[in-house]
């Protein structure tokens, strides 16, 4: 009898250890960035990241942008989550070209998981033309 017990209890041991494994997922979203062109003279203050992912579903504090810590965040019209990060921050990121596509990928926890999704932006240093 106590061999039977310790079978079950090594059973749900196991099973109890394997269920978070089956659970957790990793979720590939679709994101857009705005501005998609970044200009390293703009004066603009925010990079804001729209995205397919219910609000709901992001634990918003675990967000980041290649590393970048997220500034702040809400949902949109339709209920999706938006993130916005510092633009001063996102302009000296590491690696960025001027003159070509950059990859930005934002990454974050869910619930249940985690997600990421990552779009292209094109990088520029122009000087604004000044209006007459």
């Amino acid at each position: 009898m106590k061999n039977k017990k310790l079978n079950v209890f090594i059973i749900l041991l196991m099973i109890g250890m394997l269920l978070p494994l089956c659970i957790f997922s990793q979720e590939v979203i679709e994101i857009q960035v705005s501005p998609n062109v970044l200009n390293l003279q703009n004066n603009g203050v925010v990079v804001t990241i729209h995205t397919d992912i219910p609000y709901s579903a992001v634990i918003g504090s675990s967000v980041s942008l290649n590393g970048l810590e997220i500034e702040s965040w809400k949902s949109d019209n339709q209920g999706y989550f938006v993130a916005k990060f510092n633009m001063d921050e996102v302009k000296q990121l590491e690696g960025l070209e001027v003159g070509g596509y950059n990859t930005l990928t934002l990454s974050g926890e869910t619930g249940n998981g985690t997600f990421t999704g990552s779009d292209e932006i094109l990088v520029i240093n122009n000087i604004p033309n000044k209006k007459k």
